[in-house]
């Protein structure tokens, strides 16, 4: 039960805000959607939609999240790695010739990763007497996770109501006229992958194919044959199957084109779907499930529910998700452009319009988004959650883990959707199997290695088939960086079970990596080499450009931030105790970070020019987020040279680029420059602001009509990002203190945010006025010392502590008791 102060405030909030909340919870629109980035997003985690809402030709493009090309990863897939190894090394450590590592680089890659896959497309063809409808009106309320589409022709009102249910595993149609007999239409599907369709009764038929046994990424251009869906023996791809049936009235007909229903008033489709996967390890086609059995039970299951039942076990189920937050703004006393429809409101604001509830609804969305596409026993998000429509997509969809998967699951904890990582988890479990043999095989190295690019089957080499660039194909961090977010869920949930069992295995075993990884200098300190800071060049000593060299920023913060993580884990567990000293031991002999001649943060091992320096990632700056090795609290020096690099960088950039960027501004307490970058994040992509201009600001970054982050193109992490960075504006505990309302933008001058998560597993109610903390609620779930950082000295209700001032703000610490709620307040 929540406690009655919690109640309290939180009612407090929705009454003082609740004014200022309109159109925070729906995107809609007065025209059917054109192209991909115009349609709306469904999805249970396993199955995705795209939704068009056009009026006599319906699209709905469709994906399963684990319909994938290729299969298992294969072995030794180059023998002669390590020789070329210990061959760089020398190249970096005696020659210090950068050019030549970066060649022999190159030949330590494997295979490319595979792609993910489209499932195929639902057709709903609609006859109308008349062409033209009125009062066209589609949405996607992401307060229920429900999309609508409606119109009216010749006095009937027409509408489609959907929704992908994660109870029943069915994607849910509705379809209905005000008037009897009125619903005449055909539905069809087809697939860009190797489909069949059959009817298999009188009101329902299938579709069925199978996925390309291989597809290169769609910049490999030098193979005759880039999808290949058979090879020599026989073999083929993952297998599909979607399942479509229509219950209702009217008649109902099907033949090996479509579905046909005549006469109707009240129709509603059933669809179904199912891969043959069978774990990242099995082969899809010799060892594959039945996809055909499971999406019939799926399907008849479903059919035992009436509509009602199918929507409110929906409802229950994702509210149990989206509803744990609730974020609002203070609203300006003009607020139109709230009540425009999303792609003219995002045009309003690209041109400066106020519309806190446009940032609102584009936080409450990324949350939708992931709750959409990563549910625990689905597959992970990949660079568009579960959504694409292409066989060979912008970087084959897969997870790329240089910045891009991890990205995706930083909202996750602190937005309280923590159970939301676990395929993150499980995809790391698998990666940790295919990387022993990578480490091995490639290295010569103990634990396991996961380089930038990865898939459903794990895949763990370094990418780029002996041709692609080392300054992304060679990155060899993975495995570190992922394992932050095994501890990172411990730090969120406190489950001493999950971080014995499954997280320190998993981080020990990326430590034993780097410890084989790492050598010393010539000054006996350990360093990476190869080495490269993603994906950048730099200018060496000689004049030349290089990107392969020593010692990168990155690569010491990420190892620096894993053995701090293994250290503290191992004092939790009262564990292995040799290896925590060895690991202190091997800590304290780390590449330090360095302060370059400019005041910025050194990137490279020496201080060198960048080739572009403007470039997308900001890669050296991760000891300040998502790492706590910087910080303003405890190395204000780094933190000048972290916001130093960030002024040298400047502000431009792709959106995943825009959205790191805006968590760096939080952790440099600068509200109001991650608050611009907000609004960068925001903007109307490809549209062309001023007609009067030359140029056409917004064709680059931004978000497109349906505010899918544009890379460009669509990459979801720029949406999760997103969210990460406005929570940081609000809440930061990083540093094992909570601290409320750390870097305030001035454009939220009042606000509320209610269900934030801290570390030491503390749910946190924030409200605000005038740029003041008003109160704050804290539980503590599971118990322990709870500290808390303000900028003002406050009292904790029933408590007698008085407020420590300390560097920055105020410092408040008292034990808490398991679940008991703390009401904080300004003295």
């Amino acid at each position: 039960m929540m406690p009655i102060k919690y109640k309290l405030i939180m009612a407090f909030a929705v009454l003082s805000f609740s004014s200022f909340a309109q159109n925070s919870s729906k995107l809609w629109y007065s025209h059917p959607a054109k192209v991909w980035t115009e349609a709306l997003p469904l999805g249970n985690g396993r199955l995705g939609a795209m939704i068009f809402g056009r009026v006599d030709q319906e699209l709905i493009q469709l994906n399963e999240g684990t319909l994938w090309s290729g299969g298992p990863v294969k072995h030794n897939v180059n023998p002669d790695a390590y020789s070329y190894l210990l061959q760089t090394r020398e190249a970096l450590l005696k020659e210090e010739n950068y050019v030549k590592a970066a060649a022999l680089a190159r030949k330590m890659q494997g295979v490319y990763s595979e792609s993910f896959e489209p499932l195929g497309d639902v057709m709903i063809s609609q006859k109308f007497k008349e062409a033209s409808p009125s009062a066209y009106y589609r949405d996607l309320d992401i307060s229920d996770a429900v999309s609508t589409t409606r119109f009216t022709i010749d006095g009937t009102q027409f509408t489609r109501q959907m929704f992908i249910s994660a109870p029943d595993q069915v994607i849910v149609i509705r379809l209905k006229a005000s008037k009897p007999g009125q619903l005449n239409f055909k539905v069809s599907t087809k697939s860009q992958l190797k489909f069949g369709n059959s009817v298999i009764n009188g009101s329902q038929i299938a579709m069925l194919g199978h996925a390309p046994l291989h597809a290169d990424p769609s910049y490999v251009n030098y193979n005759k044959t880039p999808v290949i869906y058979q090879d020599s023996t026989g073999k083929q791809g993952m297998r599909y199957a979607l399942l479509l049936k229509a219950v209702g009235n009217g008649t109902i007909t099907t033949d090996t084109s479509g579905l046909s229903v005549k006469n109707g008033s009240d129709i509603i489709l059933f669809l179904s779907a199912a891969t043959s996967f069978n774990g990242f390890d099995k082969s899809p086609d010799k060892d594959g499930q039945d996809e055909v059995r499971i999406a019939t039970q799926y399907l008849n299951t479903a059919l035992k529910k009436d509509w009602q039942s199918l929507f409110d076990a929906h409802l229950a189920d994702y509210h149990r998700y989206y509803n744990r937050v609730t974020f609002n703004l203070a609203a300006p006393k003009d607020n139109t452009n709230a009540l425009l429809p999303t792609d003219e409101r995002l045009i309003g604001y690209t041109r400066g319009t106020k519309d806190p509830a446009l940032e609102t609804l584009y936080y409450n969305y990324g949350r939708y988004l992931l709750i959409s596409c990563s549910r625990p026993g689905g597959a992970a998000a990949n660079l568009q959650g579960i959504w694409n429509n292409i066989v060979r997509p912008p970087w084959s969809s897969n997870f790329t883990t240089n910045i891009n998967t991890q990205m995706n699951y930083w909202p996750s904890e602190m937005t309280n959707l923590s159970e939301l990582n676990e395929p993150l988890f499980e995809q790391i479990k698998h990666l940790a199997v295919t990387g022993k043999a990578t480490a091995k095989e490639f290295y010569h190295a103990e634990g396991w290695a996961v380089h930038h690019n990865s898939d459903i089957w794990a895949l763990s080499n370094p990418v780029g088939d002996k041709r692609g660039d080392p300054k992304w194909a060679n990155w060899s961090m993975g495995s570190p960086w992922l394992s932050q977010h095994l501890w990172t869920h411990y730090q969120f949930t406190g489950d001493k079970l999950f971080l014995k069992d499954t997280a320190y295995p998993l981080m020990k075993g990326a430590a034993q990596f780097c410890l084989s990884w790492l050598v010393e200098n010539k000054d006996g300190l350990l360093v990476t080499a190869p080495s490269v800071s993603p994906e950048n060049d730099f200018i060496d000593d000689r004049g030349h450009e290089g990107s392969v060299s020593i010692a990168t920023t990155m690569d010491m913060s990420i190892i620096w931030d894993l053995f701090t993580n293994v250290i503290e884990a191992c004092n939790v567990l009262n564990t292995d105790r040799d290896f925590r000293d060895l690991i202190i031991a091997k800590r304290a002999k780390l590449f330090p970070l360095h302060i370059g001649k400019k005041g910025n943060l050194q990137e490279w091992y020496k201080d060198w020019e960048d080739v572009d320096p403007h470039h997308r990632h900001v890669s050296h700056l991760f000891g300040l987020h998502p790492g706590r090795e910087i910080s303003p609290l405890t190395t204000p020096d780094f933190a000048e040279a972290a916001k130093k690099t960030l002024e040298l960088r400047g502000d431009e950039g792709t959106g995943w680029s825009l959205a790191w960027k805006i968590n760096f501004w939080a952790r440099l307490l600068d509200g109001n420059h991650a608050y611009g970058l907000i609004r960068d994040l925001l903007r109307a992509a490809g549209a062309k602001i001023d007609p009067s201009a030359s140029g056409k600001p917004g064709n680059g970054s931004g978000a497109y009509p349906n505010l899918f982050d544009a890379h460009p193109p669509f990459q979801i992490d720029g949406n999760f990002g997103g969210v990460a960075g406005m929570t940081e504006l609000l809440l930061q505990s990083q540093m094992s203190e909570i601290d409320l309302l750390p870097a305030l933008p001035d454009e939220w001058a009042s606000g509320s945010i209610l269900g934030l998560k801290a570390r030491g597993n503390f749910e946190v109610a924030i409200i605000w006025k005038d740029h003041r903390l008003v109160s704050s609620t804290i539980k503590s779930v599971v118990g322990g010392e709870c500290k808390i950082r303000t900028l003002v000295p406050v009292k904790v209700s029933g408590l007698t502590i008085k407020s420590q001032k300390s560097t920055i703000g105020y410092l408040t610490s008292f034990p808490s008791v398991k679940g008991k709620t703390y009401q904080i307040l300004p003295i």
